[in-house]
């Protein structure tokens, strides 16, 4: 199965895919609000590298509790699924960037380096979660 993993930001989307349960860093799209222009260019990603699901990161607060934030993933999870046709998971990512970023800190990449990448490493984080969790359900 492929999978995308996407951690939908406030002006960039990032990106990653799967083969065989390996999980590589894809891109980032700059996008500043507008979903419908998202969708398109997910729906061109998902056609080319023949996507079977998407799992969207879901930015709960610490709390549990659900904010602006996680209700814009589940507008944007809405509006994936009527136009593509295809199953897209919600995914805790509670702590995905701030795992991204101490790696690529630990890493020495500067802050301009950090910020040009953090996005898709995030999605990774994001992708390989599920991937994961759903192999230990499977046991």
């Amino acid at each position: 199965m492929r999978y995308l993993g996407l951690d939908l930001g406030a002006h960039r989307l990032g990106l990653a895919t799967s083969i065989n349960n390996i999980v590589m860093p894809l891109d980032i799209i700059k996008h500043d609000n507008n979903y419908d222009y998202l969708v398109n260019e997910i729906e061109k990603i998902v056609n080319s590298k023949k996507i079977d699901k998407i799992i969207l990161g879901y930015p709960k607060n610490m709390n549990n509790s659900i904010g602006y934030k996680a209700n814009s993933s589940i507008k944007f999870k809405e509006m994936l699924e009527n136009k593509l046709n295809i199953e897209v998971v919600l995914e805790d990512e509670r702590l995905s960037t701030v795992e991204a970023t101490n790696s690529l800190i630990n890493q020495d990449k500067k802050r301009k380096e950090r910020k040009d990448i953090v996005d898709s490493l995030a999605a990774c984080i994001i992708l390989q979660r599920y991937i994961d969790r759903r192999e230990n359900n499977e046991r």
